[in-house]
């Protein structure tokens, strides 16, 4: 059943919080430190581009792939995971893998919602 509109914008608001991101990626440390307030996430990739160009894949830049949808283009990602499992929230930190790879997301009324995850251009 589909999602009401206002809960898709909300989902829309976290899944860009977590996932988008614009600007010059430095660190994952850094990035990290705006996805979760009160633990130490074990991992999380990051999409360098513009919200528009993620929002396309939703609607004219995505093909259906397994009920989701799959970009038709790669994407340049950073992958953080977390580097030492139990650290208090002030001490975390996190190694980062860059990669170029197309996304699977969850897609809702022409919007983003949820990271799924990223394939190699082989997989169908």
């Amino acid at each position: 059943m589909p999602e009401p509109p206002q809960l898709v914008k909300k989902l829309f608001g976290k899944f860009k919080e977590q996932h988008i991101y614009t600007k010059t990626f430095t660190n994952c440390d850094k990035a990290m430190s705006g996805v979760e307030i009160n633990l130490c996430k074990e991992k999380n990739t990051f999409i360098l581009a513009s919200t528009t160009k993620v929002k396309s894949v939703c609607r004219d830049k995505g093909e259906p792939y397994q009920g989701l949808t799959k970009s038709l283009q790669r994407f340049d990602i950073v992958v953080c995971k977390l580097e030492k499992q139990g650290t208090k929230p002030a001490k975390c930190h996190y190694s980062r893998k860059n990669l170029n790879k197309k996304i699977v997301i969850k897609c809702e009324k022409g919007l983003p919602v949820h990271y799924v995850r990223d394939i190699d251009h082989c997989e169908n």
